[in-house]
């Protein structure tokens, strides 16, 4: 299997695309925890079929020093008992709004509430806009099917 397009070799995609990194790196810098961005990125790559992203935030977890058992476990994060509670309202946010096709409301009341119980306003933006940015990652990836594998940590910071 090969990839279907570049969208870095071109250069439209390439301006496109660094713009797009632009606001991730803005995400990073908004105070939550590392790990809760990267645990919550695995969880919409994995929905969302991502070979390439899912690559990338496991490498990225493991690179933090996460241990197998967390980064492995996120498919399966309501049965485990290795995630705290603010990880664990992050990671639902993140599957109810990954899968807003799926559900008839979208972010139900509950998960609001888990959601508005360990962040504040700021925090909860950064969430947000970090569900909507990983599902458009998704998508670019899966459209132009970026494969998985080839990720190493810090790859791109090193550019």
């Amino acid at each position: 299997m090969e990839a279907r397009f570049d969208l870095m070799a071109n250069p439209l995609g390439a301006k496109i695309g660094k713009r797009f990194f632009a606001t991730s790196l803005t995400l990073k810098e908004s105070g939550l925890p590392a790990t809760t961005l990267e645990l919550m990125e695995l969880r919409a790559s994995q929905i969302n079929g991502c070979a390439w992203c899912t690559n990338v935030h496991t490498e990225e977890l493991a690179a933090a020093g996460e241990s197998p058992v967390r980064i492995n476990l996120v498919a399966a994060w309501r049965e485990s008992t290795v995630y705290t509670d603010a990880e664990r309202a992050a990671l639902a946010l993140t599957e109810e709004g990954t899968r807003i096709a799926d559900a008839h409301t979208g972010v139900s009341d509950a998960t609001w509430a888990q959601v508005r119980e360990h962040y504040d306003d700021d925090q909860i933006a950064a969430l947000i806009y970090l569900v909507a940015m990983i599902n458009a990652a998704n998508r670019l990836g899966v459209i132009s099917r970026q494969l998985g594998g080839s990720y190493s940590h810090g790859m791109f910071t090193a550019k």
